[in-house]
């Protein structure tokens, strides 16, 4: 298991740029592929992005592509998510998410470690 911990989410206007942060306790973080959902109010948890616990794949929303770039650093048992080209519609709380495997998961219900979310709001 391990601990994550959001941060970085804020107020920004439309076009602007937002980098979230989550750093992970648990001296395993390598062994983890790591994600990144999205929740608004009323909806289910969204896949944003995701990527392998080496950092040599990578997976997006069709929705967030070309905008958005997920990164880790292993040696600091942290991964990222750079917002570019940031729209209204991507204002929602964001989740940082690991299971310890080898592959990319798109599904919310496989990942079993969970942080407890940042607030991103997009001002048109």
């Amino acid at each position: 298991q391990v601990q994550l911990v959001e941060s970085g989410g804020g107020l920004v206007q439309a076009g602007g740029s937002l980098r979230l942060s989550c750093a992970a306790s648990g001296r395993t973080f390598a062994r983890y592929a790591m994600a990144w959902f999205r929740q608004t109010l009323g909806k289910e948890r969204e896949f944003v992005a995701a990527i392998t616990w080496s950092g040599g794949g990578t997976d997006y929303a069709d929705s967030v592509k070309g905008r958005f770039t997920i990164f880790r650093d292993n040696a600091k048992n942290m991964v990222y998510l750079q917002m570019n080209s940031l729209k209204p519609e991507d204002t929602a709380v964001y989740y940082c998410a690991a299971v310890s495997t080898v592959v990319l998961i798109k599904a919310a219900a496989l990942y079993d470690n969970w942080g407890q979310g940042t607030q991103v709001t997009v001002s048109s």
